[in-house]
């Protein structure tokens, strides 16, 4: 958990994320997740490009998350730097995050780039903060969390079992609307790698200040 943020910080260029992640759902979603959160830190001059979207397959594989890591450089030409964020899925995030980083920074080693990679899947952390979409998107209401929501295989199913308006949870369709609305305080405090993002976003917007 980080301290308050100090009155005294001033972003004085622009700062831009660039960003590449694996799902389609996360294309849309992450670009308003940074906003959210630049936002919460009162940083407003920032740039947030379409991410590029890779399969997990190719990017875990040999040169994938180099050479995503590459391209997505580009769009970087000041403050700021380059976030990967993919699911665990069945791997150990402690093992895959500092395996992938390492990777990445053979590549760009004078970028800041930060891999964070969320326990299970990206929405455990709306399940870490399920009471706050209740109602949402079709979600029932009210809308109870389970006890660990990152221990949970499967956070796109628990969702779909959770609509009352008929129509499963499609990551396409509902991933930026809950994005937009979860509790981002709740989830850090009980979801580990959602925390581990909110710190990296935070050294990301204040590279170069």
């Amino acid at each position: 958990m980080t301290g308050p943020i100090s009155p005294s910080f001033r972003v004085t260029g622009p700062i831009t994320i660039a960003s590449v992640v694996e799902g389609e759902g996360e294309v849309s979603a992450l670009p308003l997740l940074l906003r959210r959160i630049a936002g919460e830190l009162s940083i407003w001059n920032v740039r947030t490009p379409a991410p590029r979207r890779i399969p997990r397959s190719k990017l875990i594989a040999p040169g994938g998350v180099e050479g995503a890591d590459l391209q997505a450089s580009y769009q970087v030409t000041g403050a700021g730097g380059v976030l990967v964020l993919i699911d665990s899925d069945d791997d150990c995030p402690a093992s895959l995050g500092p395996d992938l980083l390492e990777r990445a920074l053979r590549t760009r080693g004078d970028k800041e780039i930060s891999v964070v990679v969320a326990h299970r899947e990206f929405e455990a952390w709306f399940l870490a903060a399920a009471a706050s979409l209740s109602g949402r998107r079709g979600l029932a209401d009210p809308l109870d969390p389970p006890s660990d929501p990152e221990s949970i295989r499967g956070a796109k199913e628990w969702l779909s079992a959770r609509k009352t308006n008929g129509t499963p949870y499609k990551p396409t369709v509902d991933q930026a609307g809950l994005a937009e609305a979860f509790d981002m305080t709740q989830a850090r405090k009980t979801a580990p790698s959602f925390d581990k993002f909110w710190r990296d976003i935070e050294r990301l917007l204040r590279s170069g200040s």
